[in-house]
Formats: C-alpha cells, structure tokens, sequence
C-alpha cells in the first residue's frame, strides 16, 4: 500500500509542503505538545511550547531533555530550536503540523525558509523498523529571496537525554563507522533495569548520533562553549572537551553535550537537504517474570552499529513511505469522522507506540507493554490494552496479539490463582507480577468484573479482525473461567473499582454491566468460531437475557442511569461500542440512540462528562461513546469539543486522557498510550479496518 520508490526525497518534501499549506488542513490545531522524538516510555522527547524556541525541549514526564538548534545565514545566527541561547535571535516559526509519523515545523526570514522535520519511522506493519530506537531530524533550507546564502546549522543533544538525574555522571566516546561521523553518550554506572516507577528516565545504555559525513563536523562538548563558537564564527570545536566537571556534571555546571555542524554552502531557490539520526540502544528493555529481555531489534544479534548503518541508509525509502503512510491515513481519517477526529488522531499516534515497548519474548516472538504514564506506572494493565486496542486492531493485529500474550502467560501460570483476569504485570520496566490492589496475595481493590470483560471482548475482537480463532485457542481454559466469573458477577456487579478508578469504588455500575454482558457475548462468538455450538448458543442467550433486565434496571426515562441503584444519575455508556464493533446485536439499538440524545444535553466547552459526579472526562472513553451515534454530524458535534480541549488546554503536556470539561486542564495523566482508543471511529466501517489490518506490509512479515 505505502511501498513505493521516489529518487528525490528532497523534492518530494517540497511538494507535499507545499501542497499542505495550500490545502489549509491542521495548521491552526495547536497541539498541547508536539512529539519531536517517540518511540518508548524512556526514549521520548516533546515540544510543550506554541513554537519551539520558546522552551526547552522534554521528556515526557516535563524533564528537561533538551535538543537545540540553530542556523547560521550569511554570517547571523538565529535560534530555531530550544530557548538558549536567549541572547541569539530566534528565526520567526511559520508552521507546525504534527502528522501520524512526522511533526514538521517551519521558519522563515533572513532571505530563507526552513523545515525542520522530525521523523519517526513507526510504520506498524514493518516491526522491524517499528522496534528501531532510531529517529531522524532533517533540515531543508531555501532561498526566499531569489538570490543564494551561506547556510550552516547546528544541532546538539543534552546528556539529560541519558540520566534520570542532572547530577549522573556521564562518559562519551566518538567513532567512524562506513562515513558517518557517530557520536555515543551515556551513564557512567549503567544500572541497567534496575529501576522500576513511574516518574523515572532511562539512566542505561546509550545515546547515539549519526550523520553522514559529508559537510559535516561534530565533537563532544559543553553546550555554552559549541554555541558560542558557532555563533561567532560558524563551525565547532576541533576536540572534545574531557574535562573533569564535564564528566561528572551537576546543576549550574557545564553540561555535555553532543554537538554537530552541518555545512549546506550556497543555497538557492532549490530546496536542500540534510539529517541527522538519533538512536538510543537501551541493550535490555523488559523484566518479565525476572527474566531480561532485549529490544526487538536485537533478537537475531544486531548491535548499535548495525542499528545505525541501517538507519541511515533506509532514509530516503522510509521518508517515502511514511509521507504516503500519513497522507493516506489522514484522508481515511478525514472521511471517518472529519478534520478536527483526523488531528486528534495523528496526536494520538505516535503517543500511543511511545507509551509501549516491543520487545524479543524468550522464543523470539514480538511483546509489546505499555506503561501507565503518570497514573500509577504499571506495566500491562489490561484496563490500558482495552483502550488502546482500536489502534492496534486497526493498524497490526498482531501487535494486539504482542499485548496480550504476556498477560495471557501469567494468568496461565500458577501464580494467578484467582477466577477472574488479573489487573497488570508489575511495575514498568518490571513485568514480574502484579502489584495493584491487593496485588497476587487477596481480590482486595482488584478489577474483577473490568479487566475479565476487557479481555474477553480484545479476544473476540483480535479473532473478527483475524479472521480466525487460533489466538484465542491457546488461551481457552482461561476464557472459559473469566467468562464463567461474568456470568455469576457480571449481570449486577458488586462495589468494586473499574477503569475510571479515581472515582472510587461503585457498586452496580451499569456500564460495567455492559462490559460484563458484552464479554459473555464475545465469549459466545468465540464458541462459534471454534465449533462450539452448545455453548455458544447458552452464552449469547445469557447475555441477550441479561441485556434485557440490563434496559429494565438501568432505565431512567430519556437516559439510562449510572447505577442500576441510582434514579436520577446518568454516565457515558463507552463500553456498549463494542457491540457494534463486534456485530453481536445484543442491545437494542434504541439504547444507543437514547443515550446519545441524552449526551447533546449535557456537553461542556470541553466535552462530555464522564458521569455525573464531576465535570472531569477522559478522552479515550468519550470517543467511544461518540462513536455510539449513527450520524457522522453528531459524531463531529461530540468530537468537537475534545479537540477544543486539546488545542485549548493551559496545561502543556503530552495529550492528557483524563481533563476537565469546564476549565480544560489535564488531571495529572499525561502521555498515556490509551489515547490509542480515538481511533475505536474506524473499526465501525469495514472497509477501513479491512484495509489497515490487512495492508501491504513492503516485504516484511509482520509475524517474524
């Protein structure tokens, strides 16, 4: 779909430029932050700022990870990325587009136009680019003036992209590798997995950049010494500086960094191109059940130099396809649910893939685990693998199967022992069992009823999109007693917590029993496939029974109610998409339809409450909920005010799930994977799904 050859990157960038500001299309969404560096919760680097000299740039967590650049033209130097040097003038930004693989910004002034482009190649078919810890930054300089001007540009990289804290100690090296000048910065102690937490930055391995030689110049210094040097004469440093307090810096002394110049010579009205790859070799990603296991990239035994050989020389065909991947992706987007679902979507993407981290399992076989970012930091929490699973369904199902497999494998272990699914693996980066609640010890504050349906429902999805159930053959004894649990639990639950856990608890939760209902259905559909028919036809005639008391006790006239105990409350009923997604038809499609007249009357600046208790919401669950309406105009009036909040939000981090409908700010969750749910719009329209799940794959089996 999205393989194909072009012999002039360049030239191809200029036009898609160009095309784009003519069209108009998302210049003026201004994302809360905009994803420069994303491929995993360690190596994760944002813009939280309108134009990006007006900060610093960070790690998601709000850390300073700083990247700066700046452009020499004709002798003055301007400031194009980063707020330091402050003294130095900042070329005027003119654009920022952030597309599924790309964020694109652009400057103009002194005679020139820039782009600078930031590129994750996360094309989801291909794994094997997918798991490369590798990102490319690229510079386009033209003339704006018609006449021709000396161009240079710099760019450095912080050590703080390789501690935890400023006060880590650093060593560097540098190396020549087939023409590319490579330069190599990371802890001096490389404690490797050895921490584990939620607000943590990634202090083993390696930070690597790499750059053709060509015109360039590169060296390892302090970050006020390389600028100051370039800014008075263009150029850097002939050595490395080694001093002592460059090795073992800490606040107010001077911090390493690595730095590269990049000499463009005359430019004229002809674009003209060059890049530089960041690739951050963490040598070991994931505990699971206290066993490391390596990065997917290096199962077959590559090494950091092999990582950045093949970088750079699949440049020019992975610009390529990812530019027609966006474009394609965009307009599909666009069709399902309009310009403003196409924009939350492409923030989404990237954010989604760097809440994750695809992994070797112990046979070779692809793992991914998200992270709780700023919730808890728990690694494979099933309630975040419900909603981020319409991504993952829609654009590879077997990465939704690479979820599922380690939890699947513990709940088979004999470390799981009680009847219903389990909540999360551990404490990312340690997957070696659960912690939350009461953890494996006691059912105390687990999610019982929450993550069995999730479950059950992510395996009848990953079968419908399949087209078979093998996936869910492998696991059967353990669906078979989680949906055996729902039929005793589920019709009512008891006071327990769900997914939207900062509520506390609530006992019979009416959207829960949804969940419930629906995973006994999907446990039906799943009989079906694998030649089960007497029980297939008792689950689907359970959940069909208990969706009929469901509308008797949960009706509370124009709406239904948020506790079947509860007259006079009301909640988004998110859950309930999955009967559509599914095609199980166990709801009458008038529940739907009440329900989503009842949501018009009750939406704030920001969006739709996530039940009457409060004002907050959270974006994951409120796209599904609009995704309930039959019409695409009522889809759009209940997206609208989700994007409002996103360009809107005071508060500048990675897109928050969970914000306030009335003030606009994000409720601490930052940067979760979840927002991976928004795309739940394009699983309702086949043609879609069938497109996606299934593409092309450009000569890589996605099952390798």
């Amino acid at each position: 779909m999205y393989l194909l050859r072009f012999t002039n990157i360049v030239l191809l960038l200029a036009l898609f430029s160009l095309a784009t500001l003519l069209s108009g299309q998302q210049r003026e969404f201004r994302p809360p932050a905009a994803p420069l560096i994303a491929h995993d919760p360690y190596f994760s680097i944002w813009s939280m700022a309108d134009k990006l000299t007006d900060d610093a740039t960070r790690h998601w967590t709000g850390r300073v990870q700083a990247l700066a650049s700046l452009v020499r033209v004709d002798g003055q130097t301007y400031r194009v990325m980063g707020r330091e040097p402050e003294q130095v003038a900042v070329l005027p930004q003119t654009r920022l587009q952030v597309l599924p693989t790309r964020t694109i910004y652009g400057f103009a002034g002194a005679g020139i136009r820039l782009t600078l482009t930031f590129l994750t190649p996360a094309l989801p078919h291909d794994m094997e680019v997918l798991s490369r810890p590798a990102s490319y930054i690229t510079w386009e300089v033209q003339s704006a003036d018609g006449r021709n001007h000396d161009v240079e540009v710099y760019f450095d990289a912080s050590s703080d992209l390789v501690v935890n804290l400023p006060d880590q100690p650093v060593v560097w090296s540098r190396f020549e590798l087939g023409g590319l000048k490579v330069l190599r910065i990371g802890s001096q102690q490389q404690p490797i997995l050895e921490k584990h937490g939620d607000d943590l930055r990634i202090d083993w391995g390696y930070l690597y950049i790499a750059a053709p030689e060509s015109g360039v110049s590169a060296a390892v210094t302090d970050a006020r010494s390389a600028r100051v040097l370039f800014q008075e004469g263009g150029g850097l440093p002939n050595s490395d500086d080694l001093m002592d307090d460059l090795i073992a810096h800490r606040p107010r002394r001077r911090v390493p960094v690595l730095a590269y110049g990049l000499n463009f010579g005359k430019v004229g009205p002809q674009p003209v191109a060059k890049f530089l790859v960041l690739a951050y070799d963490d040598i070991f990603s994931i505990e699971y059940m206290n066993r490391r296991l390596q990065p997917y990239w290096r199962r077959s035994g590559a090494d950091a130099a092999d990582l950045l050989r093949v970088a750079v020389h699949d440049y020019e065909s992975l610009s390529a396809k990812c530019m027609v991947f966006d474009r394609e992706l965009m307009a599909d987007l666009t069709q399902a649910g309009g310009d403003k679902y196409a924009a939350l979507a492409a923030l989404a993407y990237r954010q989604t893939l760097a809440g994750n981290k695809l992994v070797a399992a112990p046979d070779g076989r692809p793992w991914l685990f998200p992270k709780e970012n700023f919730s808890n930091g728990c690694i494979s929490t099933v309630d975040v693998l419900s909603p981020d699973s319409p991504f993952f369904l829609l654009l590879n199902p077997r990465l939704m199967r690479a979820q599922m497999e380690p939890v699947f494998e513990y709940a088979a272990s004999g470390r799981w022992r009680f009847p219903f699914a389990p909540h999360d693996l551990g404490t990312y980066p340690h997957a070696n069992g659960q912690v939350y609640g009461g953890g494996e010890e006691s059912d105390r504050d687990q999610m019982p009823v929450e993550e069995s349906g999730n479950m059950l429902i992510m395996t009848a999805a990953l079968a419908k999109i399949e087209g078979n159930a093998s996936f869910a053959n492998s696991y059967w004894p353990l669906l078979s007693r989680w949906a055996g649990y729902l039929r005793e639990k589920g019709m009512d639950p008891e006071n327990q917590l769900a997914t939207n856990d900062m509520s506390g608890h609530l006992g019979h939760n009416t959207d829960l029993s949804i969940k419930a209902i629906l995973g006994i259905a999907a446990y039906g559909k799943l009989c079906e496939m694998t030649k089960r028919p007497d029980e297939a036809k008792s689950n689907l005639a359970t959940a069909r029974e208990y969706a009929n008391k469901w509308t008797s006790m949960a009706d509370d006239g124009d709406h239904y109610r948020l506790a079947f105990d509860r007259p006079g409350t009301w909640s988004q009923k998110h859950n309930l998409i999955w009967d559509r997604i599914l095609g199980l038809n166990i709801f009458p499609a008038s529940v739907a339809q009440k329900e989503t007249a009842f949501y018009l009357t009750k939406l704030n600046r920001y969006g739709l409450p996530f039940d009457n208790r409060a004002s907050y919401s959270l974006v994951d669950w409120s796209v599904w909920t609009a995704a309930l309406s039959d019409s695409k105009a009522t889809f759009e009036t209940l997206i609208e005010p989700i994007y409002r909040f996103a360009d809107e939000s005071p508060d500048r981090v990675p897109l928050a799930d969970w914000y306030g409908t009335v003030d606009g700010k994000h409720r601490y969750f930052q940067a979760r994977p979840v927002v991976g749910g928004v795309f739940i719009r394009m699983l309702l329209e086949s043609g879609m799904w069938e497109k996606w799940a299934h593409a092309d794959t450009g000569g890589v089996n996605s099952d390798q």
